[in-house]
């Protein structure tokens, strides 16, 4: 399938007036980290990294070659735009264009979900199901910019994939990060509502679908900038869950699982959809302690 070219312009935001003054051109990348770091600290928690992947970004490195060969340099003009777009809550991923995620790294940009680490407890659950074994046919429903199906094919060099997505910008990111990879051949994309007419079985299933509530607070870097159709799930955040519980009797192949994300207090909502279904489940916690994960079998 071609990749269709993708624009990574920011979204219009209104500015809003940073605590500290924004680092200019000319100073030390030292003293411009701290002065960026402390601006971020009223809108981030990883305000210290913000600004580091902002700057590595500025001066065209990676972080590890900025922390170890540049932070005595002169700061570089593009800087302090990309600062203020972090003051204006626009997500660091959209910023760089970039986020790494699992052993691979991603091409994202607005109208995209943005990967989050607490996703790749998904891939961590496959690998412990799968054990010696290696998935040979893997499914990813709600794709976004190819994420998990990517990360899976990464972990098993043999497999092949389909993603689907019902947002089709999310899957021009989805083609292009495959051909990126060199998974092209490995992996193809389908626009899609859910498993809805697609037929035959799967080893690995994966989905990280919408499971927010539609009255539930969050934080602005999400609800401004990342698409509504990507978090919002009615309102309870079940809807898509209850259409997807009925598709995996058919989908799962013999031995292997379906593997799907949910919110911290969803455990035991989407067990029981899945319950209903005749299916077995069983639930792994990420990194954080929270519920995160259903295994399905």
């Amino acid at each position: 399938m071609g990749a269709r070219p993708i624009s990574n312009e920011p979204l219009a935001v209104s500015a809003s007036p940073p605590l500290n003054p924004l680092p200019q051109a000319g100073g030390e990348v030292r003293r411009a980290l701290a002065e960026a770091a402390a601006s971020f600290a009223s809108i981030s928690e990883t305000s210290r990294l913000d600004a580091e992947l902002l700057m590595a970004h500025a001066l065209g490195v990676t972080r590890e070659m900025l922390l170890l060969k540049h932070l005595d340099d002169p700061t570089p003009k593009g800087f302090a735009p990309l600062a203020t777009r972090r003051l204006n809550h626009e997500p660091i991923a959209y910023i760089t264009g970039t986020r790494a995620f699992w052993t691979i790294d991603l091409h994202v940009g607005p109208g995209v979900l943005v990967p989050r680490a607490d996703s790749e407890t998904l891939i961590e659950a496959a690998i412990e199901h799968f054990g010696d074994r290696a998935p040979a046919t893997i499914l990813d429903l709600g794709t976004g910019p190819g994420t998990l199906l990517l990360a899976a094919l990464s972990q098993w060099p043999e497999a092949c994939g389909l993603g689907i997505d019902a947002f089709e910008k999310a899957l021009d990111y989805a083609e292009i990060n495959a051909i990126d990879l060199g998974m092209e051949e490995r992996a193809r994309f389908k626009l899609g509502n859910w498993a809805t007419d697609l037929h035959g079985q799967f080893d690995l299933i994966l989905s990280n679908p919408p499971y927010i509530g539609t009255s539930e607070a969050l934080p602005l870097e999400v609800r401004n900038h990342e698409p509504d159709i990507a978090l919002f799930a009615g309102p309870d955040g079940l809807d898509d869950y209850r259409v997807i519980a009925p598709q995996l009797t058919r989908l799962i192949a013999p031995g292997g699982a379906a593997i799907l994300e949910i919110g911290a207090t969803q455990a035991d909502a989407v067990t029981a959809l899945l319950g209903e279904q005749g299916l077995s489940v069983a639930l792994r916690y990420d990194l954080g302690g929270n519920p995160r994960a259903l295994i399905v079998t």
